[in-house]
């Protein structure tokens, strides 16, 4: 009985926050779908609660939950398409909507490697991204380690012994914890969507048709005819796994098999920072000592920071060579920043 307590109260929420959003939603089509969502939530939340009762307890009066009450504050501020991973951890359906609104529903298929199927996607971007910034995070971090150690240690070039070891260590404790980090957010996330998944799973079986319905609401919001739209949808639930992938992408936003990899994200997170962190430690690995190891390192960090500041101008649209420039200014302040507090507290601890 807690359970379909609990699913009523869901039920009742969605509701709730249907009706919310389509009081923001300018686009009257969204809004339209929001109101049908919204009623066909408070359906079945009807149908949890004769379960309930069945069951001999009693459904209390519904009130929205902070979170609910704080999502519906944020999408009034900055509009339901702009919070919408917001929206997608609270199972709010129908976002695909916003993905597909400036394409036509019989627009033919998008071939495999054609831009707009990377538009569509979005995911590699979005790798990329991470992986530039995660070299960048172990280029600068890196960078200035060495040269705080190098400015606190004896001699211009600092003592290479401390200065190897403590790179070392910040590269190793840099890229774990990058690494931990990218694990426990992925981690969770797939949690989120795999609980989201389940749910759906259990609507499918317990109420199909008002299921099905929601999906040819969808579809009509995308410019498909209704009675049509309820033929496709109909259709469709008749394979329970191939509805629970479509309702899945279709309300929920989510492709079920690209959830992402928590190990995955963890190793690319490692790696992405070790391939930064260690730029600045390769003449002191190489052997090189004294002043020369310490400029040579400046120097391929330097060309690192300018690199990953030209990579980034491709998502920024700036021109590269500025994006170049003032990565470089800005990872060459925090290395001479930490070199002149090293070399302070050199002095004070000699």
């Amino acid at each position: 009985m807690l359970s379909d307590l609990n699913s009523w109260h869901e039920e009742k929420q969605s509701a709730w926050l249907y009706r919310e959003l389509a009081k923001i939603e300018a686009d009257a089509r969204q809004a339209a779908l929001f109101l049908h969502l919204a009623n066909a939530a408070e359906e079945q939340a009807q149908t949890w609660a004769a379960r309930v009762e069945a069951a001999g307890g009693t459904c209390a009066t519904f009130a929205p939950s902070a979170r609910a009450r704080l999502v519906a504050w944020l999408a009034a501020r900055l509009t339901p398409r702009a919070i919408r991973p917001v929206l997608a951890a609270m199972k709010v359906r129908g976002l695909s909507g916003y993905q597909f609104k400036s394409r036509p529903l019989n627009h033919p298929p998008v071939e495999d490697g054609s831009p707009e199927k990377a538009h569509l996607r979005g995911g590699n971007d979005g790798s990329l991204r991470a992986a530039v910034f995660g070299v960048n995070d172990g280029l600068v971090s890196n960078t200035s380690l060495i040269m705080g150690v190098a400015g606190a240690t004896s001699g211009a070039g600092g003592e290479p012994a401390a200065v190897l070891v403590a790179g070392v260590a910040g590269l190793l404790a840099g890229a774990l914890s990058m690494a931990a980090g990218e694990y426990i957010s992925m981690r969770s996330q797939r949690e989120m969507y795999e609980y989201q998944i389940g749910l759906e799973r259990e609507e499918i079986a317990a109420y199909p048709d008002e299921e099905a319905e929601e999906l040819a609401q969808i579809y009509h919001a995308r410019g498909m005819d209704l009675a049509q739209a309820r033929d496709v949808a109909r259709q469709m639930m008749q394979d329970p796994d191939n509805a629970l992938d479509v309702l899945s992408r279709e309300e929920l936003g989510l492709n079920p098999d690209e959830l992402g990899s928590p190990w995955g994200a963890a190793i690319s997170s490692f790696l992405a920072f070790v391939a930064g962190a260690i730029i600045p430690l390769l003449p002191f690995l190489f052997g090189i000592q004294g002043q020369p190891a310490l400029v040579v390192g400046a120097g391929l960090a330097a060309l690192g920071l300018f690199a990953v500041g030209a990579v980034l101008s491709l998502f920024t649209g700036r021109k590269a060579f500025g994006g170049g420039l003032r990565m470089l200014l800005i990872g060459a302040g925090a290395g001479a920043i930490t070199y002149l507090i090293g070399s302070l507290l050199g002095a004070q601890l000699a």
